[in-house]
């Protein structure tokens, strides 16, 4: 694979992706693919699905889970609702990643994502028992020859980097979504690589607006699409080139409510990300 493919978020049956004709059709290369529903996990879906891509010469870098009860209405129910983090779900949760897995697995794809949630604080014993959890779950996937990605935004870098310390797997690694910094008022983007930069294995490129200056962290920042928002898309590629990140350009534009705007939006993203791409490669 050459450095910096691009790539688009895309869904086999659920979630916020775009369909998989919008990737075909604008020609990119390479997905992550939002984790279908526990009906479609089977053998038969994946033949099924690998064929549609292997027609759009189409690769799978990465599968992501999401659960059912998940919701992003507003940064309190995130926190309360996504993820391993919430006990009450995150037995359940934790055995359905493991399923996720194994149908990526199928796929031929080494990579399982996640939003595992807003991490609690290290001395609470939900911290130890999201420690416990997340091992059992790391251990199927290197069963499984897997790497695990969390992907940033409902955190801090340097909270994320006590959690990546604390877990003690080797095959735990980031998925870096810029925007989502901004989108909870969690640090600047580009100072937040910057630190978890060695972990990196995969990105996405989103872009956001700042919610207001009294308002970050409780409430939600505006997503926008790429390049209209407070990222600064060359900056970013421009740090990921330093610190050696080669894989794909993982475009993801979450307005599944109006897909002929969202299919724009990446047809754009996608000519902003070619024209800086050849500019700082």
């Amino acid at each position: 694979m050459s450095t910096w493919p691009i790539g688009v978020f895309t869904s086999i049956d659920a979630g916020l992706g775009v369909h998989l004709d919008v990737a075909k059709e604008l020609g990119i290369p390479t997905v992550q693919i939002h984790a279908p529903h526990a009906g479609t996990r089977n053998a038969a879906a994946a033949d099924k699905f690998l064929a549609r891509c292997a027609d759009a010469g189409i690769t799978i870098t990465c599968v992501f889970c999401g659960f059912e009860g998940e919701s992003y209405a507003d940064i309190p129910t995130t926190a309360r609702t996504v993820g391993l983090v919430p006990e009450a779900t995150r037995a359940i949760r934790i055995q359905e990643a493991k399923e996720i897995a194994d149908f990526a697995r199928l796929l031929g794809c080494g990579v399982v994502g996640m939003h595992i949630g807003f991490v609690p604080e290290r001395s609470t014993a939900s911290y130890a028992g999201l420690l416990e959890g997340t091992r059992d779950l790391l251990d199927h996937l290197a069963r499984n020859g897997q790497n695990m990605h969390l992907e940033t935004g409902q955190e801090t870098a340097d909270h994320l980097l006590e959690f990546l310390h604390d877990v003690q797997r080797p095959n735990l690694f980031i998925n870096f979504d810029p925007a989502n910094m901004i989108l909870y008022g969690t640090g600047n983007p580009i100072e937040a690589l910057k630190k978890v930069g060695k972990y990196v294995r995969s990105i996405h490129c989103k872009d956001a607006k700042w919610a207001p200056e009294g308002e970050r962290g409780t409430g939600w920042g505006r997503e926008v699409a790429l390049g209209e928002g407070d990222v600064g898309m060359e900056t970013y590629l421009r740090t990921l080139k330093d610190l050696g990140y080669t894989g794909p350009l993982t475009i993801e534009r979450e307005i599944p409510h109006d897909p002929v705007q969202q299919k724009a939006d990446i047809g754009q993203a996608q000519s902003l990300l070619t024209a800086l791409r050849t500019k700082i490669l």
